[in-house]
């Protein structure tokens, strides 16, 4: 097989993004059985996605930029490697403590997805980067998907460490296929790695998002939320200042500005917010007993198995934008991806008391994710310089994460906020909540329409592929 076919080289990347992106989601339903399991609390057992989400956080941006300045392969492999450590560990974990640690290792992985579109960016032909962007997307959101539906068939079939047992051998493999086959990427940023704005990156993003994971145990109005609120405004302002005056910033602010950028980000964060809600409150809801007067009182596997039309769905669109995107814009997809979040979401917050109801949701739900990941990478990739691809996209991933953050954080106040003498959350704060992420992702949607549509005749990503400056000295800009 030739050394630099892009077919094995997508696989590679797939493969890789998708293990990434399956154990964001995997363990999230296995939760009570690892409590049980490692004999621990479940607030305890909450810091296995908490830790999780923060290591993300930090290495998305600061991985992907090194990965402009070193080599995108290089990188590729190291965070594989470092992946395939903490999965094993995670297998082998004795207790919750070495637990929370492999995920902090497995965290790493989150720059896969911004290596991965460099990568395709510098390695594919430019009429071949819109659609294996697309595809990647698809994959990338089909694998949050795959982790919710095999989460409970693998811990009722197995055990939960097969969770673990199972990525290490797929990582592994594809650990041994990248070395061998993907090639190192030609475009290298110029300068070296702003380890101020790395570490005041990694500290505002850690003081913001701690208190956001931990407030419904800790108390909104407690000192240690406020207080960490506070201390990451004031670390985002020097995060801010130093990126600025900075020769060689870990984020170039002037790329961020970018219209096409900002905006895109924008709708990140907003239909963020309502997709991470809803993959951690729909299964909670249809698991609830019917006695609390909503709910099937479904196991994990057949929550799960409600999910599986969101799966198809996703994967399905991510693949289709692909198709659609030369002919209607990754603008008009991004628009109608959010759009169909709010359908859904409104939808549910209406009628939720049949499970074909949640089928329904999940379904269109689904189509909207896939539609809004593929155009929303697409539309940074074309955006922003070659050199520059992979610090654009690991911030865009991480303000997503930001927004599901915030967008879980408000639902479980609205969820929990009244519980019923049973301890379960009342009826009405369900529909309180899904009411709330309909408007966020309707608010996603009226953001898409702010981003710029530019029209060159060319495919996305063809000149800025080639790295062909625009009068102003930017990237030329594409049909968006």
């Amino acid at each position: 097989m030739p050394r630099k076919s892009t077919r094995l080289t997508f696989a590679v990347l797939a493969t890789g993004a998708g293990v990434f992106a399956m154990l964001q989601s995997l363990i999230a339903p296995a939760l009570p059985t690892v409590q049980h399991a490692l004999h621990t609390s479940q607030s305890t057992a909450t810091w296995v996605m908490t830790a999780y989400l923060l290591s993300a956080s930090v290495f998305t941006p600061i991985l992907g930029r090194i990965g402009d300045l070193i080599g995108k392969k290089r990188t590729l492999v190291a965070v594989l490697l470092v992946v395939l450590a903490g999965c094993l560990l995670a297998a082998l974990a004795p207790n919750i403590g070495m637990l929370i640690v492999a995920r902090v290792v497995q965290g790493v992985g989150g720059a896969l997805f911004p290596l991965s579109f460099g990568i395709i960016r510098d390695e594919f032909a430019p009429s071949e980067v819109p659609g294996s962007i697309s595809n990647l997307s698809a994959v990338i959101a089909a694998g949050g998907g795959v982790g919710i539906v095999a989460a409970g068939p693998i811990v009722s079939a197995l055990d939960y460490r097969w969770l673990f047992w199972i990525p290490v051998v797929v990582v592994a493999a594809t650990t041994l296929i990248a070395l061998r086959y993907v090639p190192e990427s030609p475009n290298r940023a110029e300068g070296k790695v702003s380890w101020l704005g790395a570490v005041l990156l990694s500290a505002w993003l850690v003081a913001l998002l701690l208190p956001l994971s931990q407030a419904g145990t800790w108390g909104w109005g407690s000192a240690r939320v406020l207080g960490l609120f506070a201390v990451a405004v004031v670390l985002f302002a020097l995060w801010l200042l130093a990126e600025a005056r900075s020769r060689s910033p870990l984020i170039d602010l002037r790329v961020m500005r970018l219209p096409a950028v900002w905006t895109t980000n924008t709708v990140a964060l907003l239909f963020g917010a309502g997709m991470y809600a809803l993959w951690s409150f729909l299964p909670a809801f249809v698991q609830t007993p019917s006695s609390a007067g909503y709910g099937f009182g479904a196991s994990v596997t057949t929550s799960g198995l409600l999910m599986l039309p969101m799966l198809l769905a996703m994967f399905c669109s991510g693949i289709l934008s692909g198709r659609l995107a030369p002919v209607v814009g990754a603008k008009a997809l991004l628009t109608t991806g959010a759009a169909l979040g709010a359908v859904a979401l409104g939808f549910l917050a209406l009628w939720h008391a049949a499970q074909w109801q949640i089928a329904v949701v999940a379904g269109v739900f689904g189509l909207g994710i896939g539609l809004a990941f593929a155009s929303m990478a697409n539309l940074i990739v074309g955006s922003v310089p070659p050199e520059q691809t992979g610090a654009a996209t690991g911030m865009n991933a991480n303000i997503r994460t930001i927004g599901g953050s915030i967008g879980a954080a408000v639902t479980s106040v609205l969820v929990t906020g009244r519980l019923q003498p049973s301890g379960l959350p009342y009826g009405s704060g369900y529909t309180h909540g899904f009411t709330l992420l309909a408007v966020l992702c309707l608010a996603a949607a009226l953001a898409a329409l702010l981003v710029p549509v530019h029209r060159t005749g060319r495919a996305t990503g063809t000149a800025r592929a080639a790295g062909e400056p625009s009068e102003a000295g930017r990237p030329t800009a594409v049909r968006g």
